[in-house]
């Protein structure tokens, strides 16, 4: 329980500037969502989308290896050999995708939008450039100048966002000469975008201490065997994006387009705006995959110090029981309230509501995955882990192209349901043969089991009744459900050390 206590702690601090900050930015969704056009957001939605997959593909798995082969070697020697290699590979990126700019945009779709492109490259580069650095406050164990970086890198975000996207427009209304020789009002995507390039440009500035130890040391011997540990983490995490973010990709392909919708821009606009609908309202899942991102930032470097200890094993069953108990409240809590919750979408967005509990549903089992995933880590085995994603990817790739066509973003949602319990199945029982851990599986499936049947009791009153009983019916079965598990976990881990 000690560990418990110990990991949660690290949890708040790495995570909370992370979950207040991406909860603010998650305010964010009805300035989007108020102000441009669904097929607009869908553009937004479709980019991060491609973003996701390229960074990993920049990192290439350095990070996770960096915490590994530091625990053996020098520190700074791990730190110089993946910084120098990093460099190198984010400056021959960047030559490569500015000589082939053209053909880039004309593959997205985007030959009006050249600028976008532009825009995110220049994103990756910076973020690529950053992860190291972010890893090695993580490994010093300094969560305040995580914290602190990490809040202003949001934070910029989210007032560059609101000063271009709310109070530009306005003073470009009123005939304000010191915006109207400078700002387009007619697309507003680019300054989402341009958004979070100065925000990522602060950051990375903020970290330039972390390079002071940084040397021309490159240590070949020590590359290979990181590259050789990073390699399947990086084919592990490519098939792991294919099943986050390929839905978004996949709909503008795959999804069915209406009777009377004839015209190229007309099925180009409803094509982006069903990609904007359903990105929007995958961001009400979003406090679950917040959380799941604090515990990663936490728990990575928490699991691999826990490696060689004799009750390294007991710690992770702990864990994942704990784990499963609060995201199961947190679906609960969003499913009662969801009410509310969709008034932060504007009202064309609505439409893709239906989607939440079954994202929400699916990213718990994400969490799962994640926690059982260490043992691959702590035993070197990672191409498990490649192994693994790829078969969710093809869960992934097969799931949307029979349900897409026939459920539009439904049929994305229930693949991406269907994939998450199927990793996290294969994880534990490959998991258990390697590396077993004796988790609580029955008080887990218990929690989550609980939670659904509280949220279809809620459901039936949401149907039936009006707002306000509906409110009342559902906070009652949120006080149930903390009273059980009160009796069940929460009290003795309270008390036990």
């Amino acid at each position: 329980m000690s560990d418990i206590k110990k990991l949660a702690g690290q949890t708040a601090v790495y995570g909370i500037p992370t979950i207040v900050g991406r909860f603010l930015n998650y305010f964010l969704v009805p300035l989007y969502t108020y102000n441009i056009a669904t097929q607009d957001y869908g553009m937004v939605s479709e980019l991060y989308a491609y973003v996701a997959f390229l960074m990993i593909l920049l990192t290439y798995g350095m990070e996770t290896a960096f915490f590994r082969f530091s625990q053996d070697y020098d520190k700074n020697k791990v730190f110089n050999t993946a910084m120098l290699s990093l460099l190198s590979s984010t400056a021959l990126f960047l030559l490569v995708t500015f000589l082939c700019l053209k053909p880039i945009t004309s593959a997205l779709e985007y030959q009006e939008h050249p600028s976008y492109i532009v825009l995110f490259l220049l994103i990756l580069a910076i973020d690529a450039l950053k992860a190291i650095p972010f890893a090695l406050l993580r490994r010093e164990n300094k969560p305040k100048r995580f914290a602190l970086i990490k809040t202003t890198d949001i934070f910029s975000n989210i007032i560059f966002n609101i000063f271009f996207i709310a109070i530009c427009p306005a003073l470009y209304k009123n005939g304000n000469a010191l915006v109207v020789s400078w700002f387009n009002a007619n697309d507003l995507v680019f300054y989402i975008f341009l958004s979070n390039l100065l925000a990522s440009g602060i950051a990375m500035l903020l970290l330039l201490p972390e390079y002071k130890t940084f040397r021309f040391d490159f240590d070949k011997k020590l590359f290979k065997k990181m590259l050789s540990y990073g390699f399947p983490v990086m084919i592990g995490g490519l098939a792991g994006m294919v099943n986050e973010t390929f839905d978004r990709i996949a709909l503008k392909h795959l999804v069915s387009v209406p009777e009377g919708i004839t015209s190229a821009k007309e099925i180009a606009d409803w094509k982006m705006s069903q990609i904007g609908i359903y990105g929007a309202c995958y961001k009400l899942s979003i406090i679950i995959s917040l959380f799941i991102q604090a515990f990663k930032f936490a728990a990575e470097p928490f699991f691999f110090s826990k490696m060689k200890k004799a009750d390294a094993k007991q710690s992770y069953s702990s864990v994942m029981t704990a784990f499963v108990l609060f995201l199961s409240l947190i679906f609960l809590v969003v499913m009662g309230y969801i009410d509310l919750f969709q008034y932060f979408m504007g009202k064309d967005y609505r439409v893709g509501i239906m989607v939440v509990p079954i994202l929400l549903m699916a990213n718990i089992f994400l969490g799962i995955y994640y926690n059982l995933s260490i043992w691959y880590k702590v035993t070197d085995k990672t191409k498990w882990g490649a192994i693994i994603a790829l078969i969710g990817a093809a869960i992934t790739l097969v799931g949307n192209a029979i349900l897409v066509p026939q459920m539009n973003y439904m049929g994305a949602a229930i693949t991406t349901l269907i994939c998450y319990i199927a990793i996290a199945v294969i994880c534990y029982l490959v998991g258990q043969k390697y590396y077993p851990v004796a988790y609580n599986v029955k008080r887990c499936m218990f929690y989550i089991l609980f939670a659904l049947g509280l949220y279809f009791v809620g459901n039936i009153a949401r149907n039936n009744l009006s707002l306000v009983p509906t409110l009342a019916i559902n906070s009652v079965l949120i006080v149930i459900f903390l009273c059980v598990a009160y009796k069940l976990d929460i009290k003795r881990m309270i008390k036990e050390r």
